[in-house]
């Protein structure tokens, strides 16, 4: 009930800026994952090795960096409300072109270029939802944003169990460029973040961003370093998955899809209820939490040997990688200078991406040439190592809880 409370004390613009982002980010994520279930599908029509074709993967990881600079410097100087509209029709035309590719090597360059514009989506959406939202219950909203996130990866699932025997990976990559259309609703539904029009970031936005990294270069350092540990943590447990257990356990599509949407709805559920206690316990008690409940479940996730389990073992993992993961869009929000809010989280998140965007390489070299084709060490020894560092690095650091986002200057 006190879920339904924070959404009624939305008003209509808040409620509806809110929806804008949240899909936009749940799109963005299914258009990511559609490549993840289709690894093993594209290795053999290329006649290429999974680790050959996770390289994909890794490059729109390295990209999104990218992405987030430049998409979050537009935000700053021209608003958010637009430049997230043209960052979704970037990916969604991207997401397209992955279908016609004709060879590995084409499909690679899509891939980095989707990976531009997915890092550009996540800094822009969260600045303009937490700068319209009011501060009462941003643990909540920060966790329900964050697990569209998990949405996407559950509609990506949902489409590979349902369609993908029908359609193949190309057709899976049409399905992925519909997200284009959300951009009507964010045109006649959404209005600009009254933080960025009361602040009105001038035309020094390039020099006001040099002058905050510079200002608050430890901060950034700390939150590059943090998001390298999460982004270890999350693509550690997802990206391989769908491959292990088509590998490890030579399951159907079907099958892979309905263990993927139960972990996902994990997930789902992990990043709400997280994120809603960080506002009671703090957010960095909340992620520490979060982080170390995911050591006990890795039997059950990584060495099950049946469906049931396989499925409560990834309901229960992703329920923590996603609590943890709840608490990020706020805790970042909260620690960023106002003036370069659109561009200094998204930019921290998509460089610590970019430093762990070659593990999916490394778990599949590793796989393939130390456990003769087998994943589940890889992903057991994963957990364990990540999960140290997120702890770690979040309990070393600090937080702002409850910081006033109402204004950018």
């Amino acid at each position: 009930m006190e879920f339904i409370g924070h959404f009624r004390r939305l008003t209509p613009v808040q409620r509806n800026t809110f929806i804008a982002c949240f899909l936009g980010w749940s799109l963005d994520a299914f258009d990511f994952f559609i490549l993840t279930f289709c690894v093993s599908a594209i290795a053999t029509q290329f006649q290429a090795k999974v680790s050959a074709v996770v390289g994909a993967i890794s490059l729109t990881l390295a990209m999104r960096p990218v992405g987030a600079f430049l998409f979050g410097v537009i935000a700053d100087r021209f608003g958010r409300r637009l430049t997230l509209m043209i960052d979704i029709i970037t990916y969604s035309v991207f997401e397209l072109a992955s279908a016609f590719a004709p060879s590995l090597k084409v499909l690679l360059i899509m891939r980095a270029l989707f990976g531009v514009a997915m890092g550009g989506e996540w800094g822009v959406g969260a600045a303009l939802a937490f700068e319209t939202l009011p501060a009462e219950g941003r643990g909540f909203f920060s966790g329900l944003l964050q697990e569209g996130y998990a949405v996407g990866y559950l509609m990506a699932a949902l489409a590979y169990g349902t369609v993908f025997r029908f359609v193949g990976w190309r057709g899976m990559f049409v399905i992925g460029a519909l997200p284009a259309f959300l951009v009507i609703y964010i045109r006649t539904k959404v209005d600009e973040s009254p933080a960025w029009l009361q602040g009105r970031v001038s035309r020094e936005t390039e020099t006001h961003l040099g002058r905050d990294v510079l200002t608050y270069l430890g901060t950034f350092i700390f939150l590059v370093l943090l998001m390298f540990s999460f982004n270890s943590f999350s693509h550690g447990t997802q990206d391989l998955y769908p491959t292990f257990l088509q590998k490890d356990h030579h399951f159907t599509p079907q099958t892979v899809g309905l263990i993927a949407i139960i972990a996902n709805v994990g997930a789902l559920l992990g990043g709400i209820l997280f994120g809603t206690w960080s506002e009671k316990i703090g957010r960095r008690r909340a992620i520490v939490l979060a982080a170390l409940l995911a050591i006990p479940v890795i039997p059950l996730w990584a060495y099950s040997r049946t469906v049931p389990m396989l499925a409560l073992g990834g309901f229960v993992m992703q329920f923590m990688v996603q609590g943890a993961w709840g608490v990020i869009p706020a805790h970042l929000n909260e620690l960023s200078p106002p003036a370069v809010r659109g561009t200094f989280p998204g930019f921290a998140y998509q460089l610590g991406n970019f430093l762990s965007s070659w593990n999916i390489r490394i778990q599949a070299r590793t796989a393939e040439q130390h456990f003769g084709g087998l994943f589940a060490p890889v992903l057991a020894w994963t957990v364990l190592i990540v999960v140290t560092l997120v702890a770690a690095i979040t309990s070393i650091g600090r937080e702002r809880r409850g910081a006033d986002l109402s204004s950018t200057e």
